[in-house]
């Protein structure tokens, strides 16, 4: 196997606040232990492209607390085609990369992994996604902030609720996985969380209507994660038809949810992660996501990391319910 001198970050995917820190954390851990840094912008279409440049500790000061990613991201169609990985492992050689880092969620590491297949490619993954979705780690990067974000937004959206006495529907990220809705569904006290991990299991907008909807209580927030077919306005629109008594409400969060600055929660995450990364190279682990598990640093196979099946604790959902009474 060949020594590895030079190792390239990027990140990939939708951003998630804390990329930032993790970026800082790759770039310094990997100097501190003798190699040589370099930032690929763009995501994988910045390596196909061969966008990338030398990186020093200059380069990473002041970013820890900002929200985004100073090497940018993008969706690459490109990295999916069989040319564009060769186009990208012809800039990795060019540029002298032995290594990359790839801080993003489940499509970016899904990418990091086949491309570690075909070209034989050391990729460590860090997991940067508001979703927290990805196997194998208690939390993801951006995940806490995004969720403090919601909730602050609920609690304004609060306000309006019960002056109007009206029923909200607040839809928020997460795309196939409930962690952002039902969480802050109980972090902002709201009466129901519509979430993907119910929905085969009963009518979730009914079991709410027949329990949640008393005389005293005239307003509601009911959390729903995003959906191109059962989102908010889906509901809402059932609640018009179906109880035409109620005067309802929907707000769609949307992008604010992926932006502002990361809680300290998520500088700590990252922090920890970036540097597990280096010192998952050093002993020379290949092909893996670095996550915190227990509170310990954990190295998990990019193929299970990437696992659609991240359990979901479905006591949340009593806690909820006994709660929102």
């Amino acid at each position: 196997m060949a020594k590895i001198e030079t190792i390239g970050i990027l990140t990939s995917g939708g951003d998630a606040p804390g990329m930032n820190a993790a970026i800082r954390a790759v770039t310094r851990a990997g100097i501190c232990n003798g190699f040589h840094m370099k930032g690929i912008y763009r995501g994988y279409d910045g390596l196909i492209n061969g966008e990338i440049s030398d990186f020093s500790t200059e380069n990473v000061s002041g970013i820890i607390m900002q929200g985004g990613t100073i090497l940018k991201t993008a969706r690459s169609k490109d990295f999916m085609t069989a040319e564009g990985k060769a186009r990208a492992y012809e800039q990795m050689k060019q540029h002298k990369i032995d290594a990359l880092v790839v801080i993003g969620g489940n499509g970016s590491l899904t990418g990091a992994m086949h491309f570690a297949r075909e070209y034989d490619v050391c990729c460590i993954g860090l997991p940067g996604t508001i979703d927290n979705d990805l196997y194998g780690t208690d939390s993801t990067i951006g995940y806490d902030t995004t969720l403090n974000t919601i909730t602050d937004c609920v609690d304004r959206i609060r306000d309006t609720a019960q002056s109007h006495e009206r029923i909200f529907f607040v839809e928020v990220m997460g795309r196939d996985a409930g962690f952002l809705a039902q969480n802050s569904a109980i972090a902002c006290g709201a009466e129901a969380a519509i979430i993907p991990e119910e929905s085969t299991d009963v009518d979730q907008l009914a079991r709410f209507m027949e329990r949640g909807i008393r005389k005293s209580k005239k307003s509601c927030i009911v959390i729903v994660s995003e959906s191109p077919k059962c989102g908010a306005l889906y509901y809402a629109d059932r609640v018009r038809h179906e109880f035409p008594e109620f005067d309802v409400r929907v707000s769609i969060l949307g992008h604010l949810q992926r932006g502002g600055r990361p809680t300290a929660h998520d500088r700590i995450l990252a922090s920890r992660t970036g540097v597990g990364a280096i010192e998952a190279i050093m002993q020379g682990q290949r092909n893996v996501m670095v996550g915190i598990r227990n509170n310990e640093v954990v190295y998990v196979p990019l193929v299970e990391a990437i696992r659609s099946d991240k359990p979901f604790n479905k006591k949340l959902i009593h806690v909820l319910d006994e709660l929102s009474i």
